[in-house]
């Protein structure tokens, strides 16, 4: 990819690649940019590339001595974290070297580490505590269906009844978009995981 420099007057090259967490074939997963980086950008450039790169999260790192700095831009602004992202940009510096068997990235929502296991990834997230709320008016509508219990964090957490509930949801993103929050989380227990 090549972008042009602040000042306009010498291209700069970014390389970027495409990478998608948690697929098993080519057109699955959830794909995210990564762009590594020798040093920062203009933070309204990086938002640029994100924009024209037109996916969830666009995952741009700095590479130190001890760790990676990371940030991830939307289309439309930074965010704190994202775990699919994150995956990507450690795959992209095991690709780089080989010879690593973890990755330690720097970024706003704190430290995370990468750890490599033949061609398995596997990664902790921070906690991001939530209490127990009542059902936001609207919660209802937006799903379709009746909570068991709701929790709010940073994002709204909605428990339903079974694994059933959930994979035959039919939610109403209009309705969604009114809930508070920075996002929407329904999950229930599952049958054969710990939660779906």
């Amino acid at each position: 990819m090549t972008v042009m420099a602040t000042d306009l007057s010498m291209p700069l090259q970014i390389p970027i690649e495409q990478v998608a967490a948690f697929a098993e074939s080519p057109f699955e997963g959830n794909p995210a940019a990564v762009c590594p980086l020798e040093s920062w950008l203009p933070d309204q450039l990086m938002q640029s590339i994100a924009a024209e790169n037109n996916l969830s999260e666009t995952a741009f790192y700095v590479a130190l001595a001890e760790h990676h700095d990371l940030r991830w831009f939307t289309p439309v602004c930074e965010v704190d974290l994202c775990g699919h992202a994150t995956l990507a940009a450690a795959h992209v510096v095991f690709k780089r070297d080989p010879s690593l068997q973890l990755v330690n990235f720097r970024s706003r929502s704190g430290a995370l580490t990468v750890r490599r296991k033949g061609e398995e990834l596997t990664m902790d997230l921070p906690v991001q505590p939530a209490q127990p709320c009542p059902e936001p008016d609207g919660l209802k509508q937006a799903l379709g269906v009746d909570p068991v219990a709701c929790l709010q964090g940073i994002d709204l957490l909605v428990v339903l009844r079974d694994e059933e509930d959930v994979k035959t949801l039919i939610p109403n993103p209009g309705a969604i978009a009114q809930v508070p929050g920075r996002g929407l989380i329904v999950t229930a227990a599952g049958r054969d995981a710990d939660f779906v």
